[in-house]
């Protein structure tokens, strides 16, 4: 049986918006899909059924169940033929997801569920599974346009390949655009003779432009030759890496990030790009996390 595209729920309208994303992704695919619940209540050990005074639908276990067939309902209104399964499984949502994620060829999050603080850009589940899970993981957020381009992040270094894998084939999936953006940025300001004062890092732009041109050339070599499909433009940015993507993802329909690139320290699982991007942008963005 094919791996399964797994969408999260929480009874949030953020999740089922995550739930109609992912019902797409699984019909682009040919993927069944799995929706999943994570049960907390029984650890904490509460009654789970209704109480005695109120209506026998009431109660934390009537509760999932039914923001699980709402989901599912939500996934068959996009998709009335997809293969569709409802798992309720007891345990945290970042431990629950992780363990799915193990199996799925995607998860499905939205970037914020039932369980945000008031000010928060982004849930911390979707933060931990950017970072932990097994597979590329999908962070539903902003308002992306479904005739825009596919935005992969370049930066030239080794882990970036799944990333490259997974946009391509995105693209080629949804017939898409991909723009390949890759951003540079220096220091050209005068010497100073100040002491603790920077010196500049580049005296020769174009230099390092035909360089930045080179490493965006080889990041790309053979792909446009595996998914002949798929239109690439590339889109070279003298600008920081952060706001660029963010600015690009303003008429995108998804961003596509590794998980760490080259400026990455050591024991990081999540670069500050990623973190950035599921924070602010415009639209949907996926982390892909590929071998170190």
């Amino acid at each position: 049986m094919n791996s399964p595209v797994v969408v999260g729920v929480d009874g949030s309208e953020s999740s089922l918006t995550a739930v109609q994303t992912a019902a797409r992704e699984a019909q682009s695919r040919g993927a069944p899909l799995r929706v999943v619940h994570a049960f907390v209540w029984p650890l904490l050990r509460v009654p789970l059924g209704p109480s005695p005074l109120g209506p026998p639908t009431g109660g934390f276990r009537n509760m999932a169940d039914r923001l699980v067939s709402q989901a599912v309902e939500r996934a068959r209104s996009v998709a009335p033929e997809l293969p569709i399964t409802s798992w309720v499984v007891t345990g945290a949502a970042v431990t629950v997801l992780e363990e799915e994620s193990r199996e799925a060829v995607l998860v499905v999050v939205g970037s914020r569920g039932l369980g945000g603080f008031s000010g928060l850009v982004v849930g911390s589940t979707a933060v931990h599974l950017a970072a932990h899970a097994r597979c590329p993981v999908l962070v539903v957020r902003g308002e992306p346009d479904p005739s825009g381009p596919i935005v992969l992040a370049v930066d030239g270094s080794a882990v970036g390949e799944a990333a490259f894998a997974f946009a391509f084939a995105e693209a080629s999936m949804l017939g898409a655009e991909l723009i390949a953006l890759h951003a540079w940025n220096t220091w050209t300001g005068p010497v100073s003779t100040g002491p603790g004062d920077p010196l500049p890092l580049v005296y020769d732009i174009s230099m390092l432009r035909d360089e930045e041109e080179r490493v965006l050339a080889e990041a790309l070599a053979g792909w446009p030759e595996k998914y002949p499909d798929v239109t690439v433009r590339t889109r070279l940015v003298q600008a920081r890496t952060r706001p660029a993507l963010i600015d690009a993802s303003g008429d995108a329909r998804l961003v596509v990030a590794g998980a760490r690139g080259r400026g990455g320290f050591a024991g990081l699982l999540l670069g500050s790009v990623c973190q950035a991007l599921l924070h602010h942008a415009h639209c949907p963005v996926a982390v892909v996390r590929g071998r170190a």
